[in-house]
């Protein structure tokens, strides 16, 4: 499992970094300062609203609207790789009890993260993702993975027990999207003409990873960038981002959309697996398959499969 065998560099907290120049004349350090945050054309407003597709749960379990909805559902999977879906059936209480317990744990102090801190050579507690050199541009985020599934694969050292709900909150929370990923998947299957159990069969029993992405305001937000432009090595990520504060963008044909979450919608990206698995035709490929569950935004929320 990759996220155990490698660690990343110790940086500086950004949160706390932020606390301390976050003022009109406090300066970002230079490790920080991305010039390509504002050298790109990002399409926002209505037109990318219409351009990100829209996936409805409810029309691929219906029996009179599945076949309509599948086709769009591979065309999104095919043409962006990205798609929001709605009425994904994810109870609103255990939504909202991971909206309010990961924002409390980022709103602890410092020395209090710090117990679930990574150890060397891994990447599963609080700390940065793949910094691998001193000279590296650093992303404006600090981050909190764990491993959630198989339930045998838990590290407890790094589950908080502050806030108290925390830990049912992710048990929850990751049974309920991981049941949506396999039947989104089962879905997938159908629709490119392969058989369900053949796809299903390669994800069973694979790691499954919760990823929570804090990004602190930052006064110069022309200047940073939150996140590092990148695919997604998973087979899955259903992405749960905060709804006041948007953030999240879509590259296609040269052009990067802006993703407006929908109220009550998660975002789904199709991971490096899938789309080799796509072209392999699900004949004998055996790479890692991960599922992943994002938390975005002020906190993003990531799950993965």
């Amino acid at each position: 499992m990759a996220a155990r065998t490698i660690g990343s560099l110790p940086v500086a907290n950004v949160q706390a970094l932020a606390e301390t120049c976050n003022g009109f004349n406090d300066k970002i350090p230079e490790r920080y300062i991305r010039t390509e945050a504002r050298s790109e054309e990002v399409v926002t407003g209505h037109g990318s609203t219409l351009a990100i597709p829209i996936i409805d749960l409810s029309k691929l379990l219906d029996s009179q609207s599945s076949e309509e909805e599948c086709v769009k559902l591979v065309s999104a999977c095919q043409n962006w790789g990205f798609f929001q879906l709605t009425n994904h059936g994810v109870p609103d209480e255990v939504i909202e009890n991971m909206m309010n317990d990961v924002p409390e744990f980022f709103r602890q102090p410092l020395e209090a993260k710090k117990a679930y801190s990574q150890l060397p050579n891994s990447l599963e507690g609080y700390g940065q993702s793949f910094v691998v050199s001193d000279i590296q541009k650093l992303d404006w985020c600090d981050r909190f993975f764990l491993h959630v599934r198989p339930v045998e694969s838990r590290d407890l050292r790094f589950w908080p027990t502050n806030p108290a709900s925390f830990r049912h909150s992710v048990d929850v929370y990751s049974s309920e999207v991981a049941k949506l990923s396999y039947c989104l998947l089962e879905f997938m299957a159908k629709g490119m003409g392969a058989e369900p159990a053949s796809l299903l069969g390669m994800f069973e029993g694979q790691p499954q990873g919760m990823r929570m992405n804090y990004y602190p305001p930052c006064w110069q937000a022309d200047q940073v960038l939150g996140l590092s432009p990148h695919s997604d090595a998973c087979g899955l990520t259903l992405l749960l981002q905060k709804r006041d504060v948007q953030g999240l963008q879509v590259k296609r044909d040269g052009k990067w959309f802006a993703v407006e979450a929908l109220d009550g919608a998660l975002i789904v990206n199709v991971g490096d697996t899938l789309e080799k698995l796509r072209f392999s035709c699900y004949l004998g490929l055996h790479d890692m398959i991960y599922l992943q569950y994002y938390w975005m935004n002020c906190c993003c929320l990531s799950s993965v499969l």
